[in-house]
């Protein structure tokens, strides 16, 4: 094809942050970058000279919707590569219904939520976080498990999603145990992964550390609830880098005030959580403020992905990444 032309949507400033100069030089290569400074909407004047001419849309955080509107301004636009996660709020049914392509780097995205993961599991079955709060309170109320090590521990993985299966990928190197919960893992893929399948109830009973990473669907939205938390045994650690809607956060912070559980939470429900939230002030909570996924040069691993997106547009090859419409119902 002739030279596609390249439309920028997102947060301003993201384009210096998130893009290397190399991320540049490869979309100059290949096509036109209508204009450099991104569309922080597409209601304007300038969006619609913009998206006129666009055969591409290369978004990322900041990007508005692709609405019908939007799409009518845009007669020529045949790709929308995402250079973040979840393309869920960026696209309606226009965009399935004018079959443009879509693709996301949320598989860039999964590799630093894995490696936070994996460190805080082996973090967490050492005790760290409790010990770290133990020597800033001797007496702070800490649900110390006997068996403080990482040998043998039972690590139970809720959803086999890219980011669980990465956090597989990166656990062999450990002489770990790891389960799966997911409805839509089977025995033969789950043998393949190396990993044991197992209803929800089941994993929690059995684990050590449960770790989430399920999607927020109807279907998970407070999965994990007072029954799952009851199953968990005294000493273990809920750790949640997914989303806080799949956990009732009630149910887990009576747990947490009893002392029998302790959590690593990347994500709450409200998120962030209020000044006065008594998970604050909890001695076995570790709180981070939804830094597992890609910050800082982490965001040109993302840029990578979308960039080739285009590439592989530009020279007539499919993509590496596309999310398609019935994805929507089980991603993240």
């Amino acid at each position: 094809m002739t030279r596609p032309k390249i439309a920028l949507a997102m947060i301003p400033g993201l384009e210096t942050e998130a893009f290397r100069d190399e991320h540049w030089q490869r979309l100059d290569a290949i096509g036109t970058i209508v204009d450099r400074a991104p569309l922080e909407t597409f209601d304007d004047d300038r969006a619609a000279a913009v998206l006129g001419e666009a055969d591409v849309l290369l978004g990322h955080w900041g990007c508005p919707t692709l609405t019908g509107d939007a799409l009518a301004r845009a007669p020529r636009l045949r790709l929308f590569a995402y250079a973040a996660g979840t393309v869920k709020w960026q696209v309606v049914d226009a965009v399935w219904e004018r079959d443009l392509v879509v693709t996301s780097a949320a598989a860039a995205n999964a590799v630093p939520v894995a490696e936070y993961t994996v460190a805080m599991i082996v973090l967490a079955n050492k005790g760290v976080p409790l010990f770290a709060a133990r020597e800033r309170d001797p007496e702070a109320l800490v649900p110390l498990n006997r068996r403080i090590s990482n040998l043998g521990k039972k690590v139970g993985l809720v959803g086999a999603s890219l980011v669980g299966r990465h956090v597989i990928e990166l656990l062999r190197s450990y002489d770990l145990e790891v389960a799966v919960a997911d409805p839509y893992l089977d025995e033969s893929e789950a043998a393949r992964l190396g990993v044991a399948r197992m209803e929800l109830d089941e994993l929690c009973g059995w684990c050590d550390v449960l770790s989430l990473h399920a999607p927020e669907i109807d279907a998970t939205r407070g999965m994990i609830g007072a029954d799952q938390m009851a199953l968990l045994h005294k000493g273990a650690f809920l750790i949640n880098t997914a989303r806080g809607r799949l956990v009732d956060h009630d149910a887990l912070l009576g747990e947490l005030q009893s002392g029998r559980l302790a959590a690593i939470l990347d994500v709450t429900e409200p998120e962030p959580l209020p000044a006065d939230s008594p998970f604050r002030q909890l001695p076995n909570v570790l709180l981070t403020p939804h830094i597992a996924g890609a910050t800082g040069t982490e965001l040109w691993r993302l840029a990578d992905l979308a960039v080739e997106e285009v590439e592989r547009f530009a020279a007539g090859q499919p993509p590496r990444h596309p999310v398609v419409r019935a994805d929507l119902d089980r991603i993240a």
